[in-house]
């Protein structure tokens, strides 16, 4: 059920539960376990981690959710800035909630430019657009879409997708990693288990794992922290409304 204008996150959550818990629970009954799970319907993280509950048969990394139209905007906004193609960039990351919380982060991030593969901050040289206007771009694309076209995003959404169903069944190329929403269990990052969160994974067998050991800085340790807590409170209402759904 999309957001209407005048609801509350909580309003929505309260309506997708009961969705997400009668499609977890079909899935559950008459899905094959080797079933691959992908929850676009927003809040998608949240909504996931119901389906999961609701599903307790199939494994946990078969589901996952959308995170890849941030991704790819994030590097857009890069290729935008450069002058480059967004397939010039990779290796940047959405750090948690598919939501304005969320952390598009380019600490990590490579992009050929001039001949040569350099760190997005290198080539830039502008850290406080990167730190500033490129992360509130890139958390509040869906609302400037919305408002532009008086719908939400259509072909980009459609195209994430398939982005994110490719990569899943063929694989990520070497040396590059993609960002996906999926279970925190046994990351290495200090975000708390069980919550449904966006992590850089890579891909290989349609097994996809988060990468571990990035070094994090105090600048995104923060952010990363922040839309963990907005999970976990989405997470705390989530079951409430399940337990009586």
């Amino acid at each position: 059920m999309p957001r209407r204008e005048g609801m509350e996150r909580k309003d929505l959550l309260k309506a997708n539960v009961k969705i997400f818990k009668s499609q977890g629970a079909a899935l559950d009954k008459y899905a094959k376990k080797s079933v691959k799970v992908i929850v676009v319907g927003n809040p998608a993280n949240t909504n996931c981690l119901t389906a999961i509950k609701s599903a307790p048969s199939i494994p946990k990394e078969n589901f996952s959710c959308l995170t890849r139209l941030d991704h790819n905007r994030a590097m857009a906004q890069i290729a935008l800035k450069l002058g480059v193609t967004a397939k010039d960039v990779k290796n940047v990351i959405i750090w948690g909630n598919h939501s304005s919380t969320q952390y598009p982060d380019v600490n990590h991030a490579k992009v050929k430019y001039q001949g040569k593969e350099v760190a997005v901050y290198e080539a830039l040289k502008n850290d406080s657009w990167l730190k500033g206007e490129f992360i509130s771009t890139v958390q509040q694309r869906g609302a400037a879409v919305i408002k532009a076209r008086k719908l939400s995003s259509a072909m980009s959404a459609a195209k994430a997708i398939g982005d994110h169903i490719r990569d899943i069944w063929f694989g990520t190329p070497e040396g590059e990693f993609v960002s996906m929403g999926v279970i925190s269990d046994g990351n290495s990052y200090g975000v708390p288990e069980d919550l449904l969160y966006s992590f850089p994974v890579v891909i290989k067998n349609k097994t996809w794992k988060i990468v571990a050991g990035l070094p994090v800085n105090d600048f995104s340790r923060e952010k990363m922290d922040l839309t963990a807590k907005e999970l976990t409170e989405e997470k705390e209402t989530a079951f409430e409304f399940l337990t009586s759904a």
